[in-house]
């Protein structure tokens, strides 16, 4: 392989603050019919003054201290010079020459090497409107509308260096930064609502040559998936470029979920193109040492610390604790669960296969049972009222319909059958039947026990305690 990728990412992280950025208008806004959740500030009206929003602040300097940045004590707000449709100012207010945190960095897990992505810089800003644009594709619309109720809705932009090397290397940092954020409860991380934005900078190296092409911006990716798609799509058209001995055209491009490619979009930015110049109308930003370790001491517990906790006080494999530990509330429920039911290893193995199988069925991030579910599901198993089959046949009707265990089975009829004198008689009958087999086992051949076993379970149709059924027929085979 001679060919070498390079990758950087700019996140934007919606937060989930009560208000807009510099302004009293709502920002939780994706439900609302359009333009219905705006004023004279974040629409840009004249003579209209912004305010800064302090949670804005707080909160981002809670996502600096997850990302191991420096928080600055001085940061101040800029003009972002543009034009476009949904930019009624005709300018963004962001921070560009003394952003609030720099220098940190996010370490992941690719193939259990833990790699460290430095991040540039992490600054506060507004969003902009959104456009909707008439039909699938963006590049056959025949018209587009503009909707102004994200106008001024606070972001934080976080930059990495270019230290990623691939498209799934990319989604494994977007989905653990997803992770931190929804564990600080400062944003949802939707990237189907526009909550978590992710545009790239691309470019490949061909080391055989020693040359580096253009970086090539990508858009418009709004699930995890779609970053690894988009990224390899484009990897490829690069490499292709290369290849040919052809020139890549410095652009931003948009990944177009119809055709499953990118397109042109338009030719890339320069930063002198936005004649960036400090915000008149906000003062500078000072955050306090006392104030930075106020929120400093009230952070969470984040991934990486729980996983290490869950493998040292629950004695669970790494990799469970990782898969756990990537969701604060499946986390929580499985803490939960442990609480009550002292088999750490058992209630993990039940949430990873069992669980998650129905979140994915559903398409839904959402658990819709208690601890207490899964708790009395193993209480009924350590009882022998059901068998592990049975438990599972169960499970996607209590998480579909949150109804306990023992209405289900109760309502199903679907008790196990312990009595060892029922299972006894069938066990006899059986033998009686079959003196063959009787024989057969008592030569040695001990893996015809299978055969009463499975007689039994015939005859309640499955219902019998395997473990009680197998420890009699080998008492009577045996006798």
């Amino acid at each position: 392989m001679s060919y070498r990728t390079v990758v950087g990412l700019e996140i934007h992280v919606q937060l989930m603050t009560k208000t807009k950025a510099f302004c009293s208008c709502r920002a939780d806004v994706f439900e609302l019919p359009p333009n219905t959740a705006i004023c004279p500030v974040c629409t840009g009206q004249p003579g209209a003054l912004p305010i800064v929003n302090s949670s804005m602040i707080d909160y981002a300097v809670k996502i600096a201290l997850a990302l191991n940045c420096v928080i600055h004590e001085y940061s101040r707000f800029d003009r972002k010079n543009y034009f476009y449709p949904d930019l009624p100012k005709g300018y963004q207010i962001t921070q560009y020459f003394y952003p609030v945190a720099t220098d940190g960095y996010l370490n992941i897990d690719v193939d259990g090497q833990i790699k460290k992505i430095r991040i540039r810089r992490l600054h506060i800003e507004e969003d902009a409107g959104k456009l909707i644009h008439e039909g699938d594709s963006i590049t056959q619309a025949q018209y587009s509308l503009v909707d102004m109720n994200r106008c001024g809705i606070p972001l934080v932009e976080i930059v990495t260096e270019p230290d990623l090397s691939s498209p799934r290397e990319a989604r494994i940092f977007v989905e653990k930064l997803r992770s931190i954020l929804r564990y600080l409860d400062v944003s949802s991380g939707d990237m189907e609502k526009g909550a978590l934005r992710c545009d790239a900078n691309i470019s490949v190296v061909d080391e055989l040559k020693g040359i580096q092409s253009n970086r090539v911006e990508v858009k418009n990716m709004n699930s995890f998936r779609f970053i690894e798609k988009a990224l390899e799509y484009e990897e490829q058209r690069i490499i292709e470029v290369l290849k040919s001995g052809g020139t890549v055209e410095k652009e931003t491009r948009g990944w177009d979920l119809a055709t499953k490619t990118t397109v042109s979009m338009r030719g890339k930015e320069e930063e002198s193109d936005y004649r960036y110049f400090p915000e008149p109308d906000i003062p500078p930003i000072i955050i306090s040492q006392d104030r930075i370790d106020q929120i400093r001491s009230a952070l969470v517990e984040l991934p990486d610390q729980k996983i290490d906790r869950f493998v040292t006080q629950y004695r669970i494999p790494k990799y469970d604790a990782t898969v756990l530990a990537a969701n604060k509330e499946i986390a929580d429920f499985y803490e939960e669960c442990v609480k009550l039911i002292d088999k750490p290893k058992e209630v993990s193995n039940w949430i990873m296969t069992e669980m998650l199988r129905e979140m994915k069925q559903l398409e839904t991030e959402q658990i819709n049972i208690s601890p207490a579910h899964l708790v009395e599901l193993f209480f009924l198993m350590e009882k022998g009222e059901i068998s592990i089959k049975m438990a599972k046949e169960i499970f996607p009707e209590i998480f579909k319909t949150g109804k306990m265990p023992k209405q289900i089975i109760e309502e199903k009829g679907m008790r196990q059958i312990s009595d060892e004198k029922v299972i006894e008689e069938i066990i006899k009958k059986a033998m009686t039947q079959n003196p063959k087999a009787v024989e057969q086992y008592k030569s040695g051949k001990t893996n015809i026990l299978g055969y009463f076993v499975g007689q039994v379970m015939k005859e309640t149709k499955g219902s019998a305690n395997p473990q009680i059924v197998n420890e009699i027929a080998r008492r009577l085979l045996e006798g």
